[in-house]
């Protein structure tokens, strides 16, 4: 069992190197892809290897490190986050109620618009190119996606469930995580995620689904001071 320690790293530096840019010390998610950093030892953060890459007011979600804020920086955000790992007994069966369509480059906007809205994690114009999105829709209106974002070998991380405040009820973030699981485990990967460690509603409908906690971190929201 992958121990998820440094996991958001372990991506940056491995499977997704290559949607990165950094040093063998920091490193952080090309411009556009979502707005984290992260470090190879979070005990000695490399806060001076981030500067060229980031913009002053730039905020980035940042994990595992929670020391003192280094001068030329802003701590926006201090918080606890859980990484959950699937261990369910087979794939949720499939859902043949529930009308979700593959999300394309034309529904970005609303994509960012429903993100801004409901705050699922950090999210930006190019997110959707991590992997596949799901989304359902009222009319023309995006009420409801899932997608992918991290990856480390196998691992897989679901990410970006988000459900429009008025579409709460239907079970849509249950039953697109459930389609993106699925997806996932039909590709012999093994789906994780991450959830602040405060949403008890979002944790026990994981818990339900399959997912159990594998390590709970510090994460941050900084900016570079301008």
């Amino acid at each position: 069992m992958h121990d998820f320690t440094n996991i958001i790293w372990q991506c940056m530096d491995g499977s997704q190197r290559h949607l990165t840019a950094g040093t063998d010390s920091a490193r952080r998610y090309l411009k556009g892809f979502s707005p984290i950093v992260a470090f190879a030892d979070p005990e000695q953060p490399e806060f001076a290897a981030l500067e060229t890459m980031c913009e002053p007011g730039e905020r980035f979600y940042c994990s595992e490190w929670s020391g003192a804020v280094p001068d030329g920086w802003t701590l926006e955000r201090d918080a606890r986050m859980l990484v959950m790992v699937w261990t369910g007994a087979g794939a949720p069966p499939a859902d043949q109620t529930l009308d979700a369509v593959p999300l394309r480059a034309e529904h970005v906007p609303q994509m960012c618009a429903l993100a801004e809205l409901t705050r699922p994690g950090p999210f930006d114009t190019r997110t959707i190119e991590f992997g596949e999105y799901f989304g359902v829709f009222e009319g023309e209106r995006l009420v409801a996606m899932a997608g992918e974002r991290m990856q480390d070998r196998h691992f897989r991380e679901v990410s970006g469930v988000c459900t429009h405040p008025d579409q709460q009820g239907r079970g849509l973030a249950r039953r697109l995580t459930e389609l993106v699981v699925r997806r996932e485990l039909a590709r012999d990967q093994t789906p994780f995620l991450h959830v602040v460690a405060t949403n008890a509603r979002a944790i026990t409908l994981y818990e339900r689904m399959g997912f159990v906690t594998a390590r709970e971190v510090p994460v941050r929201v900084i900016s570079l001071t301008g």
